[in-house]
């Protein structure tokens, strides 16, 4: 979802509120595992900035992750 609105391409109602709720889970989950991050956003100026900068970067490398295991399994099948 943050690919397409990085994009600039159009989007529903449900779609930002599909955002909303996926960027606010990983803002818990970030809160509850890495504390001393949490603490260091906290009551900064730009602290929305900072999540929504630290979300679009763990998207990007998810987005990554994924495509380098998609591409091995398909040298695996190829070679099979």
């Amino acid at each position: 979802m943050a690919k397409v609105l990085r994009e600039g391409a159009s989007y529903t109602q449900r779609d930002i509120v599909d955002l909303l709720g996926e960027f606010s889970a990983f803002k818990d989950r970030v809160e509850k595992r890495f504390k001393d991050l949490a603490r260091e956003l906290e009551g900064k100026t730009n602290e929305h900035e900072l999540w929504v900068n630290l979300y679009l970067i763990s998207t990007d490398y998810a987005e990554e992750i994924n495509g380098k295991k998609h591409k091995q399994q398909e040298v695996i099948q190829k070679i099979s």
